[in-house]
């Protein structure tokens, strides 16, 4: 069993001996490299290999009657759970989600059936607890048949709470949850923590886009200037910060709808600067930043679809047949005004 694991992992805290090996404990407490480890995630930084070993670890001195938890490999996910462990004795089996945490990864089919199924075997976990029983979070659901568990293993999926820091309180109460441990709540901070992410997906084309326009100013086709090209990080800003952040309160249903409203916004800003600073404000200007900037942060807005809670995959499907083009046509009509504005004078 130890070969399945790293033996130099910083948070373990030693190994605990059981019939078919040692298994490694894990420090409830997280260290500065943890904490470090999730904010560079949270920004998109080595997020796709931010993962620990798949297979069973534990913390305290759990025997043959503690309880089982199960959790994705993604490490931010992993890291959430032991945290919130420092008063239990339990076991920790971890899946093979390919580093995609719980929500994720059970919509994506590897928080699944047959993965619970077969790593149950491959850590052999009957000959280490009596009882037959495993708390899976409750956003594994979609993923897991839980008949078809029992059936296959002989082990009962229980569903714990939405939130880590509930395990607690939902094992002292054998295994029961309240309706508020239930309840999932996507709050200001909890849509702005998911920002950054939205933010690292934009800047690899945005510093490429830059690059090009650099590389033409210094053979003289100045299309654009630096300044010109804050109303684009503005509409950025607007799709991937503001749309997330105020989302409940901004009126509609459809996070391009969202997203198209403050742009909207966002451009009758810009042409309200254009009027009043600008000696000479084109017609071809304002109305291509009323189609290409409402355009760019509907089409970021629409893509926080898959960090909500607030959207279902149906949903999503249907908004975006209606939305993507729609947002192509504006983008591209505005997109030829700008063009005709650079090289044609009427």
């Amino acid at each position: 069993m130890g070969s399945l694991y790293k033996n130099n992992e910083y948070f373990y805290q030693g190994r605990i001996s059981t019939s078919i090996g040692e298994i490694p404990r894990v420090s409830p407490v997280l260290a500065f490299k943890d904490i470090l480890g999730s904010w560079k995630a949270r920004w998109g930084i080595n997020r796709m290999n931010y993962k620990i070993g798949p297979g069973l670890y534990c913390v305290g001195n759990p025997d043959a009657e503690s309880p089982i938890l199960v959790s994705a490999n993604y490490k931010m996910s992993f890291d959430r759970l032991r945290k919130e462990l420092t008063s239990l004795n339990a076991w920790i089996m971890v899946l093979d989600t390919k580093g995609i945490n719980v929500w994720c990864s059970a919509g994506k089919g590897t928080f699944g059936t047959d993965e619970l199924v077969g790593r149950i075997q491959k850590v052999s976990l009957s000959k280490i607890v009596s009882h037959r029983r495993l708390i899976l979070p409750q956003l594994s659901a979609p993923g897991v048949s839980a008949h078809e568990v029992t059936k296959r293993s002989g082990f009962k999926v229980l569903y714990g709470p939405i939130r880590a820091r509930d395990l607690p309180g939902f094992i002292k109460a054998g295994m029961k949850a309240t309706p508020e441990m239930r309840r999932v709540n996507f709050k200001f901070r909890d849509r702005l923590i998911l920002t950054p992410m939205e933010l690292v997906g934009v800047m690899k084309p945005l510093l490429i886009a830059l690059g090009l326009l650099l590389i033409l100013n210094l053979f003289g086709f100045r299309l654009i200037s630096v300044k010109e090209t804050l109303p684009y990080l503005g509409a950025i800003l607007v799709g991937c910060v503001f749309v997330p952040a105020f989302l409940p309160w901004i009126p509609g249903r459809a996070f391009a709808f969202k997203g198209w409203l403050l742009g909207i916004f966002w451009a009758a800003a810009v042409n309200a600067h254009y009027v009043f600073f600008s000696p000479s404000p084109s017609w071809k200007q304002s109305l291509g930043s009323f189609l290409i900037l409402p355009a760019l942060a509907s089409y970021l807005a629409l893509n926080f679809t898959g960090s909500s809670s607030y959207t279902s995959l149906s949903g999503v499907v249907r908004e975006m047949k209606i939305a993507i083009p729609l947002i192509i046509a504006s983008a591209s009509l505005g997109l030829a005004l700008m063009i005709i504005k650079l090289f044609i004078r009427f």
